[in-house]
């Protein structure tokens, strides 16, 4: 095993690193512009890993989140949306440079790994991750491990359609994957930003403050939000019987589905009970990038 685990936060502007030791602590972090040519994100890539075996001494083990995954048909970077990564082996590629194996996966499958390994969800055997932001993705780990699929889209419920849908919920918004009614566009940020303040609005996290100053378009949003997510995480339940939810995203800072998810998911569970507990995340914004570490597990 490798003296502590390092995990690169890969995103489209900005690229974190960060060091834990075995128990967890966080040794080192560091940010940096992310590089726009893929050559060039390479090149910081490694000199992120080197700089920080430098200052740490010994040589650790390294774990890289991205917004998009690795083919498992090609090798190669599909669906990500920082578009220098498309179409390259970044793990093979990083490996050779710093001459060992590198783990690739996706940003929404750290988080929820993140979250099993040491936040919210610890000590649960099976976790569904979720975050709702600007879009909406999701992961699952079982037994401390990332389940990724056949294909690697495991946990991506984001494009799936609005379950149970009401008259006129239908035929719904058209998704950039090109079909119709994607949760991705009923209950991301910009899908509720558009839900209350019609096409163009993109954000939603003024929306609260607005409800509970008491106007009703706003409360009638969240209501209608809350809701839709309940539908997709029932799903979710059904599927999969999570020993717990954790929510991530901009959008799980909003207080009130704490108490909302948990009152209206029994409705859609198809079972006489329904405690699934829906958590609100541990380490936040570092969620990504611990997840990325520990997909080196600890043997």
């Amino acid at each position: 095993m490798a003296e502590y685990r390092i995990g690169i936060d890969l995103g489209g502007t900005k690229t974190e690193i960060l060091a834990l030791a075995p128990d967890g602590r966080a040794l080192l972090r560091e940010r940096r512009s992310t590089p726009q040519t893929y050559p060039a994100v390479i090149a910081c890539l490694a000199d992120m890993v080197r700089a920080a075996e430098q200052r740490l001494g010994g040589r650790g083990s390294v774990g890289i989140g991205i917004p998009g995954c690795i083919s498992p048909a090609s090798g190669l970077v599909k669906g990500a949306n920082s578009t220098a990564l498309i179409g390259h082996p970044l793990d093979r590629d990083l490996g050779a440079v710093l001459g060992r194996d590198i783990r690739v996966e996706n940003d929404a499958n750290c988080f929820a790994l993140s979250e099993a390994s040491d936040g919210a969800a610890a000590g649960c055997r099976v976790v569904f991750g979720v975050i709702i932001g600007t879009g909406c993705g999701g992961g699952v780990v079982v037994d401390g491990r990332v389940l990724t699929g056949r294909h690697s889209i495991a946990g991506e419920w984001g494009h799936n359609p609005l379950p149970w849908p009401a008259p006129e919920e239908v035929p719904g918004p058209r998704c950039w994957c090109g079909q119709y009614n994607c949760l991705e566009t009923r209950i991301s940020g910009s899908g509720l930003a558009a839900d209350c303040d019609g096409p163009g609005a993109r954000d939603a996290s003024h929306l609260p403050a607005r409800a509970a100053a008491g106007e009703a378009q706003a409360a009638a949003a969240l209501a209608r939000h809350a809701d839709r997510l309940a539908r997709g995480l029932a799903m979710v339940i059904n599927l999969l019987d999570p020993d717990a939810i954790v929510l991530g995203g901009g959008l799980s800072n909003m207080d009130h589905l704490y108490t909302e998810l948990p009152r209206l998911l029994p409705r859609h569970v198809f079972s006489d009970v329904c405690d699934t507990p829906v958590l609100r995340n541990r380490h936040g914004d570092s969620s990504g990038v611990r997840g990325a570490a520990w997909l080196w597990p600890a043997a």
